[in-house]
């Protein structure tokens, strides 16, 4: 039946500190799997590249890879830049590829965030209720508006299962409204307090750049208490998650929520991007950009054989 191996395929970081975290939550998720091996890699930035991953799995005699993105939402890397890279190296290696779909909005999700959330609350002063505190979720930013879409969807359902007076969303780039745009909007709407939540895994240099755009607005407006909520990071349910994810594959749970996908229907706005090909679009970023300690290979977890079959999807499309 084949030996079963789990790949995990980070975006990838010019950031040490970003790389280390998700070798760290690698690292957790092979814990939770000691009968798999596990490997990683990135699509671009940084060093061990995806196919490095996939080449350390198959000489340690995995042929069949279960494989998830390492990445919040579906959007182009999800659609098609991993799935390219996987689909490729199924086709030249005759290994059996199944990718996973993305954690998406997720119940352990929301608990992850509404942690962190409590968490920032927890540290500052009570005297403000939470009634009078504006929460400012800040996603990522990207070119496809369901995974934008995703990120309002999440402050919404956040919003009614934190307590807190009202929910604002903006994005790092790309998308808009950006992270000073939507603060200073934010800042005119009466609240005392403005908590701001970068719904984001790991750090980098877009966190800081939140972070350091909160620093700016408070500055313009010392009447309004601003605090920084801390990212998901490796919290407990964000593993959980992922090896949800993970188990899925061989449950054939991996369909990703098409029905607003602007590769497979004419969303407003992106009305071209219908049928577009499934094809990577990082081939020059690929592998650079961290310090020399981190071009080498990274392993995770043991290496046992495991029975199990998974359903293949390494034929994914860039729709799904």
């Amino acid at each position: 039946m084949g030996k079963l191996g789990v790949m995990v395929c980070g975006h990838g970081s010019r950031d040490v500190g970003a790389v280390d975290e998700f070798n760290q939550l690698v690292t957790d998720i092979a814990g939770r799997l000691p009968h798999l091996p596990v490997e990683s890699g990135f699509l671009e930035f940084a060093h061990p590249v995806i196919r490095d991953g996939l080449d350390s799995l198959r000489n340690q005699g995995v042929d069949h890879i279960l494989a998830v993105p390492g990445m919040l939402f579906a959007a182009g890397h999800v659609k098609n830049d991993v799935p390219s890279v996987l689909n490729q190296y199924a086709h030249d290696h005759g290994v059996k590829i199944a990718f996973g779909r993305d954690l998406g909005i997720d119940p352990k999700l929301l608990k992850a965030a509404r942690i962190r959330i409590d968490q920032a609350l927890s540290a500052v002063s009570e005297d403000i209720p939470r009634d009078q505190t504006l929460l400012a979720v800040i996603g990522r930013g990207t070119s496809d508006p369901d995974a934008n879409g995703n990120v309002s969807k999440l402050a919404r359902m956040l919003w009614e299962g934190t307590g807190v007076g009202w929910t604002e969303v903006g994005y790092s780039g790309v998308a808009h409204p950006r992270v000073d745009a939507v603060l200073e909007r934010a800042s005119r709407l009466g609240f005392k307090r403005i908590l701001v939540f970068p719904y984001f895994l790991f750090t980098g240099v877009l966190v800081r750049r939140i972070y350091d755009q909160t620093d700016e607005v408070a500055a313009r407006h010392p009447e309004i208490d601003f605090i920084k909520a801390g990212y998901l990071n490796n919290q407990p349910l964000v593993v959980d998650a992922f090896v949800e994810r993970i188990e899925g594959i061989q449950r054939g749970d991996v369909d990703m929520n098409c029905l607003l996908c602007k590769y497979r229907e004419q969303i407003i706005g992106h009305e071209g991007a219908v049928g577009a090909p499934q094809e990577g679009h990082h081939h020059h970023v690929e592998g650079i950009g961290t310090d020399g300690h981190h071009h080498h290979h990274h392993g995770h977890g043991h290496h046992h054989d495991d029975p199990a079959s998974a359903k293949a999807v390494s034929e994914t499309t860039a729709a799904e």
